[in-house]
């Protein structure tokens, strides 16, 4: 992994009522959900950047109203069709 060093201003942990580490965690959590939404990272992978495991990932994206899989009509008429040759 590479670590990256980041300059935030110290108003956020007061204004996230948050300790530093939870600050921390927060934004990891925060990064992992921007780059599995715009498609850089799967759910396995954005749960490992927060230290999830990846249901605990899925629930985390589903309790904030974020699809974890984002299907278009095609897509799903595709995935139905298969499923009604079974």
């Amino acid at each position: 992994m590479i670590t990256l060093q980041l300059e935030l201003p110290e108003f956020l942990v007061l204004q996230m009522g948050s300790s530093k580490d939870n600050l921390q965690k927060r934004i990891k959590e925060m990064l992992a959900v921007s780059l599995f939404k715009d498609g850089y990272m799967t759910t396995g992978q954005a749960a490992e950047l927060c230290g999830m495991r990846r249901i605990e990932f899925m629930y985390y994206l589903s309790r904030n109203n974020i699809p974890v899989v984002d299907w278009d009509n095609e897509d799903i008429d595709k995935e139905l069709s298969i499923v009604d040759k079974i």
